[in-house]
């Protein structure tokens, strides 16, 4: 594309966007305003609806137990997830639904409504993050319509006198709340002779940037704390030339005024002063707040979220005196994700808005998540912790034969808070940094990943049982597990059609194990000849985990039924469908594979077919698994050092 199309067609795109763009010009009375309302009430609701309505519309689904995934995770827990957050957010269900709970009761005008939302999680849990993405929720809103020339932008409706406000309700059917701020009650006597219906009203956007609609509290030590950033100031330059009490002299624009209608966000809530957080308090018991000197009260509305670690909030409790505020409090953890899968999405989203732009290779940044969730697990008496780990991804984890019957919740209700501690994001993204950062060949796998988090917890984990137990899931949990993984890898690139003889494995055992339990027989594929099962054959698979002897009949049995449930219901059935008949032909395939370590491990006395089957391995791994020529090639050493090394 030469330059000039380039500029064409950008030009093009702009004034698209300012076609788009084009901000609100209403400019109307009141009884314009009551024209509007009659039309669309949904224009004056309060700033609690307003954010769960923008949110919801967004899209809403019920989870249901049905769902795969919410059967493992979340049992018969019937969990609303909102698209708005879709994307953007992973491992977050539960918490998003609590906040979520928390609009709508809100919305609805309940208790929650007169509270504040208190964000609490770890150091790089997601809480900021989250709280930008909401309060961004608010730019997707219709403008709104307020009093023109106001410095709150209040509600056109406050004009309405209150002895009239029991008729506006029965003719309109809401109910107004709040009162005109000092400074447009001045206007009202002053400019327009106490007729509020030549108020002017008009409308306007919400913006973060613009402080429309959206106010910021950030923290303060004592010795800076100044009231005004919550409520405003009195222009000084203005006492010259009217009294203390004259509105003139106010200048609202602390964090409740411009936050009215929208949101105020207060950052590391608890580092302020209990004192500066009073007018926190008023805000939600009494929907007001100060005017700066010696003006009257203002009425607020406006969803107030905050947000804080766990070791501001508990010492924050721990004080009596602040009993009151604690009491306006609705909390909701923002844990670190504890799904591996979910996780490896949070890296893979962070990834794609930076400029990295090295190779990464396969199950790097999976052995990163499982290292990041297994320093966020308590330890449990049920389960080991690799275990644990497989189970809160929804992973089935196959003991003896048979599926792990463990109930997710039961372990959940083992320990309280679970994923506030533990290894954050940030820590991985550094390593990931490091591991590249050290790469002569511009990439990361994950032999590389898993010594750059060794160094990484060794330089900066300061807590000596944290270190051990960090540098063991490193040195032996994790080592084990990836051999685990790279070896079925490796054995499908090597193995020729290896799905298909996964396939066929299936097909045959399902054939023979069907007619054992029903005392039948099976036809022989190449002759047509009726033939007894072939226990021998059966037996061959599933010794490969550890079912023997009698316990073979149950297995047949349980298989059977699995597979013949699945076809009622319409369900499509292939070797991957019963996670122990899958292991046990994904073991079955690999012990089966007596060349492979020749191969992989013997270099120099390769003979022309074995350096041929090593190239056609090499290049599956490549076409059909995402590695490139150096990570394949690091990682078939890496395997022929540990896992074939004395064959």
């Amino acid at each position: 594309m030469t330059k000039n199309n380039k500029v064409d067609r950008f030009l093009k795109i702009i004034g698209k966007h300012k076609g788009q763009k084009k901000e609100p010009k209403f400019q109307g009375s009141l009884s314009d305003y009551l024209e509007i309302i009659e039309e669309d009430p949904s224009v004056c609701q309060l700033a609690h609806k307003r954010l769960y309505t923008t949110i919801s519309t967004k899209g809403v689904t019920r989870m249901k137990p049905s769902d795969e995934r919410c059967n493992k995770l979340f049992g018969s827990e019937e969990l609303r997830t909102y698209d708005y957050f879709q994307g953007k957010f992973f491992g977050m269900e539960r918490s998003l639904a609590k906040i979520m709970r928390f609009l709508r009761s809100a919305s609805l005008k309940g208790e929650e409504s007169r509270q504040v939302l208190l964000l609490l999680g770890p150091v790089g849990s997601g809480k900021s993050a989250l709280m930008e993405h909401i309060k961004s929720a608010l730019e997707d809103c219709e403008p709104m319509y307020h009093i023109d020339g106001c410095p709150i932008r209040e509600e056109p409706l406050h004009l309405i006198p209150r002895s009239l406000r029991e008729e506006f309700q029965n003719i309109y059917g809401m109910k107004i709340e709040g009162d005109l701020c000092p400074v447009c009650r001045f206007r009202l006597k002053e400019e327009f002779n106490n007729d509020y219906t030549l108020m002017p009203v008009a409308q306007s956007s919400f913006s973060v940037r613009g402080r429309r609609g959206v106010g910021v509290v950030p923290p303060m030590d004592a010795n800076s704390q100044d009231v005004t950033v919550l409520i405003g100031s009195e222009d000084i330059s203005k006492l010259d030339m009217y009294s203390e009490d004259d509105p003139r002299v106010l200048s609202l624009n602390g964090a409740f005024n411009v936050g009215n209608r929208g949101i105020v966000e207060f950052v590391e809530v608890f580092k302020n002063e209990i004192e500066f957080l009073h007018t926190m308090l008023t805000a939600t018991q009494e929907k007001s707040v100060p005017s700066p000197g010696k003006g009257p009260m203002i009425y607020f509305d406006g969803v107030i979220l905050a947000h804080c670690n766990e070791a501001e909030w508990n010492k924050f409790k721990s004080e009596n005196t602040n009993e009151a505020i604690l009491d306006r409090i609705v909390r909701v953890n923002i844990p670190y994700c504890l799904e591996v899968s979910e996780e490896q999405k949070i890296y893979e989203k962070m990834l794609s808005l930076s400029d990295f732009d090295g190779h990464i290779a396969p199950h790097t940044l999976e052995i990163a998540s499982m290292f990041a969730v297994l320093s966020r697990l308590h330890l449990s008496n049920k389960v080991d912790s690799l275990t644990k780990m497989k189970l809160y991804d929804g992973q089935d984890v196959i003991e003896k034969g048979t599926v792990k019957k463990i109930d997710i919740n039961d372990l959940r209700d083992e320990v309280r808070d679970e994923g506030m501690t533990g290894i954050s994001t940030r820590f991985i993204m550094k390593a990931i940094d490091a591991s590249l950062s050290d790469s002569e060949k511009n990439m990361v796998t994950p032999v590389s990943i898993r010594d750059a988090l060794i160094k990484q917890v060794k330089d900066q984990i300061v807590v000596e049982d944290d270190r051990n137990r960090y540098l063991d899931f490193l040195g032996k949990t994790l080592h084990d597990e990836y051999l685990n993984i790279l070896e079925k890898e490796i054995t499908k690139a090597f193995v020729s059609a290896y799905d298909e003889q996964a396939e066929s494995l299936f097909n045959n055992y399902l054939d023979h194990a069907e007619a054992y339990v029903n005392m039948s027989t099976v036809k022989d594929s190449v002759t047509n000849e009726e033939i007894t099962p072939d226990e021998n054959f059966m037996a061959s698979i599933e010794e490969q985990i550890g079912i023997t002897g009698t316990s073979r009949e149950n297995f047949r049995v349980d298989i059977s039924a699995f597979m013949f449930s699945k076809l009622r219901r319409g369900e499509k059935i292939d070797w991957k469908s019963y996670a122990p008949l899958r292991e046990a032909i994904e073991s079955k395939l690999t012990s089966s594979v007596k060349q492979i370590s020749r191969i992989v491990t013997k270099s120099k006395s390769r003979d022309k077919r074995q350096q041929g089957k090593y190239n056609e391995m090499v290049k599956t791994l490549i076409d059909d698994y995402g590695y490139n020529e150096d990570s394949a090639e690091e990682v078939i050493k890496f395997a022929a050092n540990n896992l074939w090394r004395d064959s």
